[in-house]
């Protein structure tokens, strides 16, 4: 890989870091409530990337359904989380992705694992065990149990992505905004009621916050990653992109005041060590599961 490419991807993963502790800020701290965040954001990027849903697709269905996994569910459940559990372990627990799109790949796909994937499905698991299990009451995070369920859903979408022709990711991600945003306000208006005054009452840090998820993230995060995808090997990527969940645990360490407890730096070692295993070992059918669900973005 060139320095140029690696210094791309450097500040791909940075961004993408950097966006779960901005989310976390807004749905936790600013007061926006999540669901209807999550709303917001697909509503920007349908609008910002009308003119890609041209020509319209034949598939229009299977579009759709993977909308609601990649697009409305996933990010309903993520935003959740986020609202719910500290952004430095929503950061590592987000990335059990890799091991359920692995898993699913095995199940619906024929793909086929070694001991060595196998050893780093159960290591990726038992990170987050120790990092969502409190010790002291043997409680499970709850905030954390919507950011396994989104990691699970996102994967499903995954699968259904793959027996999809394949589509150009800008195009891709302006359908799944068109169809996501509309399913998200008409679920936050029954489950949080009228929300669109307190968002416009956020001020301008509020309404920053959602052009860097829109912009940054979504436009210039996947833009750049998916031109990295046709140069480079997803073998070679998708182990760098652990810098993603690295930096999201420094932000929330150092922006939001997290504490940085010995749960959450030994889990997230034994945790991203376990991803690493899986995504440095090539997925036949589903390359794509070395990168689980990037926190960031709509696919």
């Amino acid at each position: 890989m060139t320095f140029r490419d690696f210094t791309l991807l450097f500040f791909v993963c940075l961004v993408w870091g950097l966006n779960i502790v901005v989310t976390r800020w807004v749905v936790a701290d600013a007061g926006v409530a999540p669901i209807f965040f999550a709303a917001i954001r697909f509503m920007g990027i349908a609008v910002l990337l009308i003119p890609f849903l041209r020509p319209i697709p034949k598939n229009l269905a299977m579009i759709f359904l993977i909308s609601m996994c990649m697009g409305a569910a996933h990010f309903a459940l993520l935003f959740l989380g986020l609202a719910n559990a500290e952004a430095s372990a929503v950061s590592v627990v987000g990335q059990l992705g890799v091991p359920f799109s692995t898993l699913m790949s095995m199940a619906f796909l024929g793909e086929t694992i070694g001991w060595r994937r196998g050893l780093g499905i159960m290591l990726a698991f038992a990170g987050v065990m120790l990092i969502a299990v409190d010790p002291a009451s043997f409680t499970i995070s709850v905030g954390l149990l919507y950011i396994v369920a989104s990691a699970f859903i996102g994967s499903i979408g995954g699968i259904l992505m793959k027996r999809m022709e394949p589509m150009a990711a800008m195009p891709l991600q302006a359908w799944i905004g068109l169809f996501s945003f509309l399913p998200l306000f008409l679920l936050s208006f029954t489950v949080e009621g009228p929300q669109l005054g307190q968002f416009l009452s956020g001020g301008l840090w509020v309404y920053a916050a959602t052009l860097f998820a829109v912009v940054g993230v979504s436009i210039f995060g996947h833009g750049g990653f998916y031109s990295l995808l046709k140069k480079y090997d997803v073998s070679m990527l998708s182990p760098l992109t652990l810098m993603t969940p690295i930096w999201g645990v420094v932000f929330g360490v150092v922006l939001l005041g997290e504490a940085l407890t010995i749960n959450l730096v030994v889990g997230a070692a034994i945790s991203l060590g376990g991803v690493f295993v899986i995504a440095a070992r090539p997925n036949r059918t589903l390359p794509e599961a070395g990168f689980g669900k990037k926190m960031g973005g709509p696919s």
